[in-house]
């Protein structure tokens, strides 16, 4: 018989919101895969547990050597757990390699839910929570982050973002270029901990807020996008994209703003621009 797999959720900042059913699995599972051994140790230190089977390491530099290794033992019989530093494994943190490796061996894969960074930003943050999406973190690089954006600038559900505090200031920026200055969201730091602080207002607003330096975890709500008040035909899109071509701005990155005004898919833009070109030609 083949063993089970355990995504246990840990805190996210204060240690009494761990589940209970968290110290009964650290106390029994045959292997604890933890994303950081020494946070592990405190953790287990903290809920009065002494783990009885073998801890390894599992995080993002050795995710795919060491996945083979847990599912052998988990073919084997073992009970695995695996635990991230912080809220759900999985979740922009190691374990889908895991867990789909597990799957396709028809392994049972269940889960202890705890604290999750995603859910409690959205709820604290003020902004329409029937409909959301979470876009996890954004690249680094400029461009590549500005590319990101431009792709969900006309999505209407309120979008969830984890952001290092040493890029929040330009991820607030880029965001505020392009959904718009005036665009609603929420900055919640350290949340569940001593300082936590949810800081809302306009993205412009927040943007000149952040440039001062901002520490601890982050995670950013952004509204989403407002309903369409006019529809364009492909007339004016043509036009519009030939503006902002003649003012210095790449086809793609025109097209792509020009549909954000509008509300409209890019394809919808690109389609317009193509058939004016070859009707053109």
């Amino acid at each position: 018989m083949t063993g089970t797999l355990v995504l246990a959720g840990t805190p996210i900042g204060d240690i009494a919101d761990a589940p209970p059913r968290l110290a009964e699995e650290l106390a029994g599972a045959d292997v604890i895969a933890a994303e950081d051994t020494r946070r592990l140790r405190r953790l287990t230190q903290a809920l009065g547990v002494q783990p009885s089977g073998r801890v390894v390491s599992y995080f993002e530099g050795n995710e795919s050597a060491r996945t083979p290794e847990l599912v052998e033992a988990l073919v084997e019989g073992s009970r695995v757990l695996l635990v991230t530093d912080a809220g759900m494994p999985s979740v922009s943190d190691p374990g889908y390699r895991l867990v789909a490796a597990a799957v396709e061996k028809d392994i049972r894969v269940t889960a202890v839910p705890g604290p999750s960074a995603v859910l409690t930003a959205l709820a604290l943050s003020g902004l329409p929570v029937d409909r959301f999406c979470f876009e996890g973190f954004l690249p680094r690089k400029a461009g590549e982050r500005l590319s990101r954006l431009r792709d969900v600038a006309g999505e209407r559900r309120t979008l969830v973002y984890f952001e290092a505090p040493h890029r929040l200031d330009d991820t607030l920026a880029a965001m505020a270029e392009v959904f718009g200055a005036e665009r609603r969201a929420a900055v919640c730091r350290e949340l569940t901990k001593t300082y936590e602080e949810v800081k809302r207002g306009s993205l412009g607003e927040l943007a000149s807020w952040a440039a001062e330096g901002v520490r601890g975890e982050i995670t950013v709500v952004v509204e989403g996008a407002p309903e369409k008040t006019e529809e364009l035909d492909a007339d004016e899109l043509v036009r519009r994209v030939r503006v902002r071509e003649e003012a210095g701005e790449r086809r793609k990155d025109a097209i792509a703003a020009v549909a954000v005004e509008a509300g409209v898919p890019k394809r919808v833009v690109f389609d317009a621009v193509v058939a004016a070109k070859s009707s053109a030609g």
